[in-house]
């Protein structure tokens, strides 16, 4: 139904005091007041001349508000506006308030007795909580009179309740937040977690007025107090610090936030809660639990005097502030422990995962390891030692310059396959054959000089020349050797593993110069490079398998047969040269592959297999540094 038009209702003037229709325009007129108005005094103004404008004889009125149960109360509306409140008004409202109930003085004058004065007060109280008091001075009003006054006071209060609670839910929630800031940022202020906890209850107790609050974090199966409000040190064996720590208990192992006394609708045990009553002489506690998830590990104890109660919303907010600062705090607790005490409580949070109960996954895991470790334990596997390894010819014969001179062909290079005889490469023979001419004609001219002297009989020329004579054959028997020595040829069959002659025609070489070399196809050796540490366990004679980068699928068998002495730096770290026999013949195989080569040692334990080196890396770390 849509509301009349304001301006068409009649005037309060218009209506008597009491009548169905001046209550309905009341009603209207508070609404448009109450949806307008912006302050508590505003509001109270207007209801408060509503209000009297109802009754007749009425000579005063005042409205006291203040904040909620704590004061301080003063007057937010008087009527007549600009008078002061009466004493007997004044005297009624406190009588309202103490006592929290509907009072009515009568005050008669001396001089006049039909002439007398009545007072009625009544309070505001939201959930038995006090919000202040209305109250009205009336001139000559019969018990009739008064009974119908109260009971109209008593209605048109629950507007003014109604602004007063709307107003205060948003200021209470607005303070709650600003609080909750406030908290978060005492507690990041602070690096330390003493420091941080001390200024985080501290300042629960002054904003909550509450006598002490406590924090505490377990510790084992129980909870051990860190930080009280208002003191930096207290003993850990106090008997207040055993109350408030069996109270936290108590809490814990009911999982539940607990307030003494007890609320009709709590259900718990507060045994504990009754010992800090009466030990730390508060009249009402609030304990909060602090956790994370399934994890418990702490508690807040609240603790106020006893006109100040925990209520519902109270304990609502309370639970939020300990979801909220507590795992900031574990946080900071877990943080500013020592580094062996991190790492004992990690190991006892290791132990009770594995004995505790839940968390069955973890138990899985480490039962599997366990057995694993068992297993390695008593079961034998080969040990094998591991190397780099590289293939070469068991014979590698270097082909070199048989005289000074320029490379004529080359007709072979690294990687080709030679047979025995064929032909590698020649050397440039035309000043050796022009030196063989000269002495071929050298020759003919002894010989026609000796067949001359041997004619004459002359002796001594005869020996002469045929020393010349044999001179000029020497020299041609050596340059015919050196021409035969032009041509190269392959000494063996085998496979050219260094040397490219075809980049150098024509370029000269001097007698001696390493130009191919060459390694035959059916004999190799095994070059393996063993670390330090695993040398003394190798020995001549033992065996392995090579698997070759180029062929990974294949294993190739080989046998020890000779060990250097002498090691050589590679990669950071001195290793051992160790040459093996190839028991095996492939085709695929060529010189110059490498791959990895295992050399089998004995059966040992699969465990000390896995972790030797690592235990003999610890072993040598405690020998250097052992005095």
């Amino acid at each position: 139904m849509s509301r009349p038009d304001p301006d068409s209702r009649p005037t309060s003037a218009e209506l008597p005091a009491g009548d169905p229709g001046h209550i309905a325009y009341l009603d209207r007129a508070l609404w448009q007041r109450f949806t307008r108005a912006s302050s508590a005094p505003e509001f109270a103004s207007a209801w408060l001349a509503l209000q009297t404008s109802m009754f007749t004889g009425v000579t005063h009125g005042a409205v006291v508000l203040g904040a909620d149960e704590s004061g301080p109360y003063t007057p937010v509306a008087i009527w007549p506006e600009g008078n002061s409140v009466p004493p007997g008004l004044s005297r009624v409202a406190e009588t309202a308030m103490a006592e929290r109930r509907g009072t009515v003085h009568h005050h008669k004058d001396q001089g006049n007795p039909a002439h007398h004065l009545c007072h009625l007060a009544y309070p505001l109280q939201i959930d038995d909580q006090l919000f202040g008091v209305v109250a009205l001075e009336i001139n000559n009003a019969s018990d009739e009179q008064l009974k119908l006054y109260m009971r109209h006071l008593q209605w048109g209060s629950g507007w003014l309740l109604s602004f007063i609670n709307r107003n205060s839910r948003t200021t209470s929630s607005v303070d709650q937040q600003s609080l909750l800031i406030e908290l978060i940022a005492s507690a990041l202020e602070h690096r330390r977690f003493q420091a941080a906890s001390m200024a985080v209850v501290t300042e629960l107790a002054t904003r909550l007025k509450c006598d002490r609050v406590s924090l505490g974090f377990r510790k084992g199966k129980h909870m051990k107090i860190y930080a009280l409000s208002h003191s930096a040190q207290f003993g850990e064996q106090t008997n207040l610090v055993r109350a408030i720590s069996n109270a936290m208990d108590e809490a814990i192992d009911q999982w539940q936030t607990i307030i003494f006394p007890s609320p009709e609708d709590q259900k718990c045990i507060t045994r504990a809660h009754d010992d800090l009553a009466r030990t730390g002489g508060s009249s009402h506690i609030c304990t909060v639990i602090m956790n994370d998830g399934d994890e418990l590990f702490g508690s807040l104890c609240f603790e106020r005097q006893a006109e100040k109660p925990f209520k519902d919303e109270t304990k609502a907010f309370l639970e939020n502030v300990a979801a909220l600062i507590g795992p900031l705090l574990d946080i900071k607790q877990r943080d500013d422990r020592f580094i062996l005490r991190k790492m004992l409580d990690s190991f006892n949070a290791l132990i009770m995962k594995i004995i505790g109960p839940r968390h069955y996954g973890f138990k899985l895991i480490t039962l599997i390891l366990t057995a694993l470790l068992v297993s390695l334990y008593f079961i034998e596997g080969n040990y094998r030692i591991t190397g780099d390894a590289v293939l070469e010819g068991a014979v590698q014969r270097a082909t070199v310059a048989p005289i000074d001179g320029y490379i004529n062909q080359a007709l072979a290079r690294a990687g080709d396959v030679v047979e025995e005889g064929d032909l590698l490469f020649t050397i440039d023979d035309r000043d050796l054959r022009l030196e063989f001419v000269k002495w071929s004609s050298q020759k003919e001219q002894v010989q026609r000089k000796y067949r001359d002297a041997l004619a004459e009989r002359d002796r001594s020329e005869v020996n002469i020349l045929k020393a010349q004579l044999d001179q000029a054959e020497a020299q041609l028997d050596l340059l015919q050797e050196q021409i035969n020595r032009t041509r190269v040829t392959a000494p063996f069959n085998g496979v050219i593993v260094s040397g490219d002659l075809s980049q150098r025609l024509g370029s000269p070489v001097t007698r001696g110069d390493v130009l191919l070399e060459i390694a035959p196809l059916d004999e190799y050796r095994i070059a393996i490079q063993v670390d330090e540490r695993d040398i003394a366990d190798v020995r001549t004679g033992q065996r392995g398998q090579l698997v070759l980068t180029a062929l990974p699928k294949n294993e190739y068998p080989f046998v020890i047969e000779k060990i250097t002495p002498v090691s050589e730096a590679k990669d950071g770290r001195n290793r051992f040269r160790v040459e093996a026999r190839l028991d095996a013949d492939d085709d695929l195989l060529r010189p110059g592959m490498e791959g990895s080569g295992k050399i089998n040692i004995d059966k040992r334990k699969l465990l000390w297999v896995w972790t030797h080196e690592f235990v003999d890396w610890l072993r040598l770390i405690f020998w250097y540094w052992r005095p």
